[in-house]
């Protein structure tokens, strides 16, 4: 059986692909936070190394200076965890869409966002800054109506903003070269937004697995046969 019979006789989704789902962004979201700690261990070496004679490696004016080795290993450091973001990414959008149908089916009304949003709410900029934590929450309340929505997600999200609005953490204005130049003369900013940025990763870990959780329950609750 895929499914569940519902007290009203309908169909309800299954809880393994759900719980298989909520598990792969939790990891996701994991390797994406140990990909920003790698991320801060080698802005450290940076700034205990020290500029070069030579100066940062984009000198102006279109002139870019060989890098050396801990240089050229930061490239590679932050390429990785481009991808670890992606892969993220596409992991918890892929939860995110199973949960607001999952709410959806369980409270039998649409969810307030449209579907759209759940793509382009991380991109257009001042929605970017609601719009996510909101299709969570509004699959939250719906699926688990009366129930507080965990704490976690309130935490995942403020650090998620802290991260993005520094400027150095997940939406980085600075090229690589440029945040290696800060490394050198200024790294305790890029520290501090890289712990907001780990920080934003291990709550919304904890954050996926107690609305998933609580999703389980309610199809389960919803699936037992009533008593006679």
């Amino acid at each position: 059986m895929t499914e569940l019979i519902d007290k009203a006789g309908g169909l309800l989704p299954s809880c393994r692909p759900l719980q298989l789902s909520g598990q792969l962004a939790a990891g996701g979201l994991l390797l994406a936070g140990a990909a920003w700690i790698a991320r801060g261990v080698w802005e450290a070496r940076l700034a205990l190394a020290g500029e070069p004679a030579a100066g940062p490696p984009d000198q102006g004016e279109g002139v870019h200076r060989p890098l050396n080795a801990l240089e050229d290993s930061y490239h590679f450091v932050t390429a990785l965890g481009g991808g670890a973001v992606v892969l993220c990414a596409l992991l918890f959008i892929a939860w995110l869409w199973r949960v607001r149908d999952i709410a959806r089916d369980l409270s039998g009304q649409p969810p307030k966002y449209a579907g759209l949003w759940v793509y382009l709410g991380w991109f257009v900029p001042l929605i970017n800054l609601w719009f996510p934590r909101g299709i969570v929450v509004d699959a939250f309340r719906r699926a688990v109506p009366g129930r507080r929505q965990p704490v976690s997600v309130d935490v995942w999200w403020t650090l998620w903003v802290i991260g993005m609005l520094s400027g150095v953490g997940i939406v980085a204005r600075d090229s690589t070269d440029e945040i290696i130049a800060r490394a050198y003369t200024e790294v305790w900013p890029l520290l501090a937004s890289d712990a907001a940025v780990v920080g934003a990763a291990v709550a919304g870990a904890f954050a996926v697995r107690a609305v998933t959780g609580a999703l389980v329950e309610r199809l389960r609750q919803a699936g037992a046969p009533q008593p006679v």
